[in-house]
């Protein structure tokens, strides 16, 4: 059947629920061969499409996606990989009367993606309101503001299924009972299939939520590989029987990849590996490339890590916990997921669980010019989502953007098998979303706001935040500058910075020297930077992330002598680096930082040197009511207020 070039996407696709996937054993196709290939039989099925996928074709291509992976010979068709025996009824729930959110969400007849909720996300008209969730404390609500959207509604975890859920039990008996109640509350709200942004996680309990997180996504592979091995089944015994196979039996989506987890680091995907795996503990299961996942995301052999052995209090404990192990940001990784065993170094077109950084992810998709294994995501995990936001956060939109697209080929998919919301293209108001982040920042919000179109709705955590300690007796004073539009704060900013700020600092004898100015953003480091080179006649030198080791010390050294008068330092040094700055007495926020502790960090430094009194020391604050996020975290969320309040008065 010919179809025209300028034909649309709902055409073609409709043309495919019509097309039976290529034979397996061929190379795939590209979707304009498949779509023109007349076939013997409409809707023509196979016996069995795949033997030990929960979501994806039977035969998985080799692929270079990842340097670092080594392809897997896919099962052929009809045969079960060891592991994958069909389930029995007695170990699970009846696949055909499962009752909780996941079947009425992510099932083959779920009706929440009609024409006026996605019209509704796509014009961002949501409704809100404010709750309390047990140990989440606070969330706001969202859900498409149209009569008839599905409404938020409440679980109380026992979605999970048992048998998945055991080894969370046992190690639950013998944890405090606040990290028990965290991890079900946690495990409730995600069991709604709703968004969920932290917004402020805690290094305590960071461990407990990846482990409800994980046990969630475990959760979720496994209720779709069983849904997918009993209609292997059915479609098996009336092939036997010589019987028309059933009808209902879309069950996957275009490819197998169903979960996503991005990281920052190598170590973090060490985590939440551990995570993962405590929910399939041995001798039950067993977990295959574990010594070469050790050695390809673990220290190289015979390093010491600094961090990790400082004696306590040598570094703070965030900086200790952010980069502590191998602190590589390119790399990515499939995992296989099978009753019996976890399969680390899949080959990404034949496995349930995609890790990786969003750089490694970025970089694997523009050399393979696909992201076609990102098609069927329906979870997708961001952790560290502050960290992220310190390296390049284009990469994240980068992601963001090639989630739940159309392949460019078939990848031998059984189109008969792919359900019916992947075909009319509406995979991305279905997937799930959770968000971690140790603070807020305008990047995460809106990420949040912009690129998560769940039509079951969005919940955000928000927080009361608490003034930070500072050494008592230094004047803080916070300056504010007037901006009426977001599109122009950085060049407002700039400006009053120039023009009335740093000339009141030069006039000044005592703040004309030994003074930092700490810059949040790298733009704005440059262009300050850029400023002291050209226009002014003091001296000055330079922190930023890209220092190196010996521009670092001939910086720290020329600044602590007086050589340098001043010293401009940007907030991904100090995040990267965490250095302790001797010879301060004056310091200038370009903006408030991201991190409230550097500004208490900042703030400590002039005692390290001796004789030092509160009195001696200068601190200077630039702002807009656009730093609200910031300022909040640092002045407390009434004293932010009232701050911001001070300029409009």
């Amino acid at each position: 059947m010919a179809i025209d070039e300028a034909s649309t996407v709902t055409t073609k696709l409709l043309t495919l629920l019509n097309v039976s996937a290529t034979k397996v054993g061929k190379r795939k196709h590209p979707f304009e061969d498949v779509v023109g290939k007349p076939s013997e039989r409409l809707n023509k099925r196979r016996a069995i499409s795949f033997s030990d996928a929960s979501g994806g074709p039977g035969e998985a291509e080799k692929t270079s996606a990842s340097t670092t992976q080594s392809p897997e010979p896919a099962s052929k068709e009809g045969e079960h990989e060891k592991g994958e025996e069909v389930p029995e009824e007695a170990e699970g729930d009846s696949l055909h009367n499962v009752d909780d959110l996941y079947e009425s969400h992510f099932g083959a007849k779920s009706t929440l993606t009609t024409e006026t909720v996605r019209n509704a996300v796509d014009h961002k008209s949501w409704a809100t309101h404010r709750d309390k969730h047990g140990r989440l404390g606070p969330v706001i609500t969202s859900f498409p503001d149209v009569d008839g959207a599905a409404k938020p509604t409440t679980s109380d975890g026992t979605a999970i299924l048992d048998k998945v859920k055991q080894p969370l039990l046992d190690r639950q008996a013998k944890l405090p009972r606040e990290v028990v109640e965290l991890q079900n509350d946690l495990l409730s709200m995600l069991s709604t299939q709703r968004d969920l942004y932290i917004t402020r996680t805690s290094l305590d309990m960071h461990q407990s939520m990846r482990e409800a997180i994980t046990l969630h996504a475990l959760n979720h592979i496994t209720k779709k590989r069983r849904r997918v091995l009993k209609n292997n089944e059915r479609l098996a015994h009336a092939s036997k029987a010589g019987t028309p196979a059933p009808e209902d039996v879309q069950d996957q989506g275009f490819t197998r990849p169903s979960v996503l987890i991005l990281l920052p680091f190598r170590s973090f995907a060490q985590r939440w590996i551990t995570a993962l795996t405590a929910h399939t503990p041995s001798p039950t299961y067993q977990v295959e490339n574990r010594s070469r996942f050790s050695t390809e995301y673990g220290l190289p052999q015979g390093a010491v890590d600094k961090l990790a052995n400082a004696e306590p209090g040598t570094y703070p404990r965030d900086h200790v916990e952010m980069f502590k192990g191998n602190i590589d940001d390119a790399f990515r990784m499939g995992v296989k997921m099978t009753r019996k065993s976890v399969k680390l170094f899949a080959d990404f077109y034949g496995c349930d669980l995609i890790i990786a950084s969003p750089l490694g992810l970025r970089m694997s998709i523009e050399k393979e010019k696909s992201a076609d294994f990102l098609s069927s995501i329906e979870m997708v995990i961001v952790d560290q989502l502050d960290a992220l936001t310190m390296q390049n956060w284009d990469h994240v939109q980068f992601v963001f953007s090639r989630l739940n697209q159309m392949p460019k080929e078939s990848h031998d998919v059984d189109f008969s098998r792919i359900k019916p919301w992947y075909l009319d293209g509406h995979a991305a108001y279905l997937r799930q979303t959770i968000l971690l982040t140790a603070y807020e920042t305008p990047e995460t919000r809106a990420l949040f706001n912009g690129s998560l179109n769940n039509v079951a709705g969005k919940v955000r955590t928000e927080r009361l935040w608490k003034p930070v300690e500072v050494p008592e007796g230094i004047e803080q004073n916070f300056v504010q500058f007037d901006c009426t539009n977001p599109k122009d704060e950085l060049d407002k900013r700039f400006q009053y910075f120039t023009a009335q700020l740093l000339p009141a600092i030069l006039k000044s004898a005592v703040q004309s020297s030994n003074t930092v100015i700490f810059i949040p953003s790298s733009f704005d480091f440059i262009r300050v930077q850029n400023h002291f080179r050209k226009n002014l006649g003091v001296t000055f030198t330079v922190l930023s992330e890209y220092s190196t080791n010996q521009d670092i010390s001939r910086a720290r050294q020329a600044f602590f002598n007086g050589k340098k008068a001043f010293l401009l330092v940007s907030e991904r040094f100090h995040f990267f680096r965490r250095y302790k700055l001797r010879g301060i007495r004056n310091l200038v926020f370009y903006g408030p930082p991201e991190h409230a502790q550097f500004y208490t960090e900042f703030l400590s430094y002039p005692f390290l040197d001796d004789g030092v009194e509160a009195a001696d020391v200068m601190c200077k604050v630039l702002y807009s009511k656009y730093d609200w996020l910031r300022l909040e975290r640092i002045a407390g969320t009434e004293g932010a207020a009232r701050l911001i309040k001070r300029g409009e008065s």
